[in-house]
């Protein structure tokens, strides 16, 4: 086994029903950009009455038919803030945690600190969360917080931190596949190719997603001479 070995983000997620909610961040193989993504997936017509709406440079999770809506605690949140110098991308609300706690003075890691997995049993599901760090040289982190059992006695907390590196980056995503109950993630962040091209990258992404069940996408590259960013999204439910 090659723990160096990258992938194309496509052969990380072609063919799996489910890897639920996903977080890439690394740096394009040029050098010139920090890159991000964040998509979404889901099973249930809750889940799936959603859409990506940007505010500004904040990602927000929406109701598509606001008629429908279920439960909307965990599946309408914050994904995308900025804080200073920092971007904060998670899969729900603790990125309202983050962005508050920073600013009294606290790190992404402590920051986290306050918060668990979500409470949905039997999944359990992970909150997994990255900041881009603009200061200096482009750095980044990622956390998932995940049970420790399966009865969701306790949570576990995976922090990891890296230096950018031209055409790296790291895919963290909420599930290794579909399944009853949905088994979490697990080990490091996957391994994966940053391209040059935006458009290139969330083609890759959204196309080899499981059509059944992804349901938005939003991808953003920093310039990182001049901080300007593009961005796209996309919403399955138009």
């Amino acid at each position: 086994m090659n723990v160096y070995e990258t992938k194309n983000i496509k052969d990380r997620i072609f063919g799996n029903a489910y890897v639920g909610r996903g977080i890439v961040i690394g740096k394009s193989e040029d050098g010139k950009n920090a890159v991000f993504a964040y998509f979404i997936m889901g099973r249930s017509e809750n889940s799936r009455n959603r859409v990506f709406t940007l505010k500004n440079s904040d990602l927000f999770t929406e109701p598509f038919d606001a008629s429908k809506v279920d439960d909307p605690s965990l599946i309408i949140y914050r994904a995308v803030a900025t804080n200073e110098n920092n971007t904060v991308v998670t899969n729900g609300d603790q990125t309202d945690t983050v962005v508050e706690l920073m600013e009294k003075g606290k790190c992404f890691r402590g920051a986290l600190k306050t918060r668990e997995f979500e409470p949905d049993a039997p999944n359990f599901t992970p909150r997994i969360s990255g900041i881009l760090k603009f200061e200096d040289d482009f750095s980044y982190e990622m956390s998932i917080l995940k049970s420790l059992d399966s009865e969701g006695s306790a949570c576990a907390r995976y922090h990891f931190d890296y230096p950018s590196k031209n055409g790296l980056g790291h895919f963290i995503h909420t599930y290794v596949t579909d399944g009853n109950p949905i088994p979490t993630f697990m080990g490091e962040p996957e391994r994966v190719v940053i391209p040059n091209c935006i458009d290139e990258f969330t083609n890759e992404i959204w196309e080899n997603l499981d059509e059944n069940n992804k349901i938005s996408l939003y991808v953003r590259y920093v310039n990182l001479e001049t901080n300007e960013y593009v961005d796209r999204l996309i919403n399955k439910n138009k």
